[in-house]
């Protein structure tokens, strides 16, 4: 980041009264917490380099400002925006408006673009993984099989006059939604998300299942809407227990025996809704934000990255990073 940290003093706050946010110390444990070198090095080579023309923006600078809009559900132009507004934002991006702007919404469209034209959603979660691993946290023998809606506008006032052909409508309940699903394979010990997949909303689960299992594993849990999948779960990983909830009420009769199995099972199971608090109310994931399964897929990879990050965050803090 060079001196870019270094505030003018046009920049410098003089306030007597001022409060430590939360917003303020998120950042600065995910300034701490994120591996910006191992990151950045995998951006790198697809990154644009100084030339003839205008130099282009930090690369560092850029990616986290990618994050900045990832963790705080932004928009391009809002994060733009946000930066003007927030000191602590500008103090963690690395920028000084002593001395310059902050980069524009285009800019930082063309850059997650970038990112998504060389497949970087999975080079990240990969890399933020695997850095998780080299600091103990590595991915065990048990794994969580779930999957979540992700909502899509169903209205056709946009400018195609129709809704996302590559989104579907289910029902869940009594309620129709349209959208798509995220599934996500997570490690039972550790709550770390090791595999990620997206489909439209009409897809069953059971269909992804193989998708979101590692091979190594020695129990799979899931809910029942995984129930008869043993064999698949053989296949892909051949000492694992299938552990996944079973149907306890059959042609009208309750089994109290598999209900209470299912009870059991879902101490363990329930671990997987943690992961999916910190995707949709922490970071605001909720609903769509592209059209298309490829870029929300990329959008998903990235914030599953961030969500294991901010999981690992104490571990991290206690062995130092």
């Amino acid at each position: 980041m060079g001196d870019a940290r270094q505030q003018t003093f046009a920049a410098a706050e003089f306030e007597k009264y001022g409060k430590r946010t939360r917003r303020a110390e998120f950042l600065e444990q995910m300034n701490v917490v994120v591996p910006w070198r191992i990151l950045c090095a995998e951006i790198e080579p697809f990154y644009p380099k100084a030339g003839a023309g205008r130099p282009p923006v930090g690369l560092e600078r850029m990616l986290r400002m990618y994050f900045v809009q990832s963790w705080f559900n932004l928009s391009d132009p809002a994060v733009e925006e946000a930066l003007y507004e927030s000191v602590s934002l500008r103090r963690f991006v690395g920028i000084d408006l002593g001395r310059e702007p902050v980069p524009d919404e285009t800019t930082m469209c063309k850059f997650r673009h970038l990112l998504e034209r060389h497949g970087m959603g999975a080079k990240i979660f990969q890399s933020v993984n695997g850095y998780l691993a080299s600091r103990g946290l590595k991915i065990g023998t048990g794994t969580i099989v779930d999957a979540t809606l992700i909502e899509a506008p169903s209205s056709t006032k946009n400018k195609s006059e129709k809704r996302d052909p590559e989104m579907h409508q289910t029902r869940k309940g009594n309620e129709w939604h349209f959208g798509m699903k995220a599934h996500v394979g997570v490690d039972a010990e550790t709550k770390l998300v090791h595999s990620v997949a997206a489909t439209a909303a009409n897809v069953h689960d059971s269909k992804i299942l193989a998708e979101l299992l590692h091979g190594e594993e020695t129990a799979v849990w899931g809910d029942q809407g995984y129930q008869g999948q043993s064999k698949v779960i053989a296949e892909r990983a051949p000492k694992a227990e299938d552990l996944t909830c079973r149907h306890w009420r059959f042609k009208g009769r309750i089994r109290p025996e598999v209900q209470e199995a299912n009870r059991i099972k879902a101490k363990t199971r329930s671990r997987v809704e943690h992961v999916f608090a910190i995707l949709k109310l922490r970071l605001g994931f909720a609903k769509v934000r592209y059209r298309g399964l490829a870029k929300n897929l990329h959008r998903l990879q990235v914030s599953f990255a961030l969500v294991n990050l901010i999981t690992a965050q104490k571990h991290l803090a206690v062995c130092g990073r």
